[in-house]
């Protein structure tokens, strides 16, 4: 499970440039992976590509099987005769700065479902072959359900599946199959628009693997509620008769929350999935393999124990730990899977169960180093340069904030952390130098000199963006999943500065 010594960007599709409202899979990702060849760095790591309906959370997804085809290349369409630079010019008025969900994916999700509604009626379009067999390789695994789900949802609105008619809710067959015939046209526009999405991944997967750069995938621990997953197999869930959830998914009380995160995701009914050899994750891991070279699992620790939130709470506070099959789990995983790559994200609440789990499947872990100044500058043994090779050291995530917001505190958890906060930037400088104004290159040294084999660094830590580049701040809603950077930004002395580091410290190969 060991990774070299080498070291990577984060940032999600989403946030890449491009003149369409939205980051794509296009041309403009096959820039940034030249681009991070550049800068020498080996990895990119994204969030998770899911498709998520109107949702702008990668980790709220309708499906653990399908993409999010909200981030197919419009040009790549044009290209493809599928769509025309007429049909898509007003694209090129939606906001560019920022992602604008509300308006951005009704516009392009209109504009992708008229070419994949062109491709799945022209049997004749050099694309049709294409179509057939991904339809025949991914038909009854998932295919086949997540197009009708997402069909029904879209023609009603998007109401949750627990309250459409009974037929549909229940999957009567008969009601499935009059659902079949009456959104025929939207089913095969669907399936060809999952096609078109895998057709321009493997594209982009190409181009990094020619350039050197291995794709690490993020999959999420748990599935959203109202998703294709819960809907096709309602009985591997925590549901009870009128398909509601019985308990909740969440954490407790911790760093970003004092109510703890209550998610509210159904919890999986373990016993079932063991029964099964636990069949239905490994072909959801397998297809995450379809997108990536190696995989981070998100809330690592639900693995060993999840903490369930009884229905009709409203926050997380009275919840308990239960106990998870992870072992048997895993076992089966990497049995099916042997040459699979995990990163655990083994934040939060970590006990030795968590630690015992991870340890024994060899997955390294996660080293953050604005976490690193609680109690004082980080010497001696808890030096970074110490940590165990079989980590991964990020600055911060998509979960915190900058380095130059972190410093400045100016996030939204800004009261809550003012306690702690000027103590944390005064130890940073300790042990750092400088005034702050370039902690961010600081703090990409400090991690590239770790020993951690993998070294991860966020996009807006390597431009010194403060807290306005922030990805996500977790137990809020609004204004995340929204930062994009611009052509020109990830420029060459960005680059060039990072090579010279990158190679300071050993992590070329």
């Amino acid at each position: 499970m060991a990774f070299d010594r080498v070291s990577g960007i984060l940032l999600h599709p989403s946030s890449l440039p491009g003149p369409y409202g939205v980051g794509e899979i296009g041309d403009e990702a096959m820039t940034f992976i030249d681009a991070l060849a550049d800068a020498g760095q080996k990895v990119w790591q994204i969030l998770p590509i899911n498709a998520t309906g109107n949702n702008a959370s990668p980790y709220s997804a309708t499906t653990t099987f399908a993409a999010n085809p909200l981030l197919i290349d419009i040009d790549g369409l044009i290209e493809a005769e599928l769509l025309s630079h007429e049909e898509v010019a007003h694209l090129k008025e939606l906001p560019q700065e920022k992602v604008d969900y509300e308006v951005t994916v009704p516009a392009r999700l209109a504009v992708l479902h008229m070419a994949g509604r062109r491709l799945a009626t022209k049997p004749n379009h050099p694309l049709a072959p294409g179509l057939a067999a991904f339809k025949a390789r991914h038909g009854r695994a998932w295919l086949d359900d997540y197009a009708l789900f997402e069909a029904i949802s879209v023609s009603r609105q998007r109401q949750g599946w627990m309250h459409w008619p009974d037929g549909l809710r229940a999957r009567d067959p008969e009601a499935l199959a009059q659902a079949r015939t009456d959104l025929a046209e939207d089913i095969a526009a669907i399936e060809a628009l999952q096609f078109l999405f895998d057709l321009r991944w493997q594209r982009l997967r190409r181009h990094a693997e020619s350039k050197g750069i291995m794709i690490i995938g993020d999959m999420a621990i748990f599935v959203a509620h109202d998703s294709a997953d819960v809907w096709a197999r309602p009985d591997l869930f925590k549901l009870d008769e009128d398909f509601n959830t019985r308990v909740g998914a969440g954490v407790p009380p911790d760093y970003f929350s004092a109510t703890g995160q209550l998610w509210g995701n159904p919890i999986y009914e373990w016993d079932k999935m063991a029964d099964e050899g636990f069949s239905w994750w490994i072909a959801r891991m397998r297809r995450l393999l379809d997108f990536a070279d190696a995989v981070r699992i998100d809330h690592f620790r639900g693995f060993a124990a999840c903490w369930e939130t009884p229905a009709g709470e409203t926050t997380a506070i009275n919840g308990q730990w239960v106990e998870v099959p992870g072992d048997a789990l895993f076992t089966a995983i990497t049995q099916a899977l042997p040459d699979l790559k995990v990163i655990a994200e083994d934040l939060g609440h970590i006990t030795e169960d968590v630690i015992a789990l991870r340890d024994k499947f060899d997955f390294p872990g996660l080293k953050i180093l604005e976490f690193e100044f609680g109690n004082g500058a980080p010497r001696d043994e808890r030096h970074p340069y110490h940590y165990p090779a079989s980590t991964v050291c990020y600055p911060s995530t998509h979960d915190n904030n900058t380095v130059i917001g972190w410093f400045k505190n100016d996030g939204r958890e800004a009261e809550a952390r003012a306690p702690d906060a000027a103590r944390e930037a005064a130890a940073a400088l300790e042990l750092l130098g400088g005034d702050g104004s370039d902690l961010n290159w600081r703090f990409i040294e400090l991690a590239l000199q770790s020993g951690s084999s993998l070294a991860i660094i966020a996009l807006q830590d390597v431009l010194g963006l403060d807290g306005n580049g922030r990805m996500n701040t977790p137990g809020t809603i609004d204004d995340n999943w929204n930062w994009r950077f611009q052509a020109g930004d990830f420029g060459p002395a960005h680059r060039q500065r990072l090579h010279s580091l990158t190679q300071k410290y050993g992590r070329l190969t």
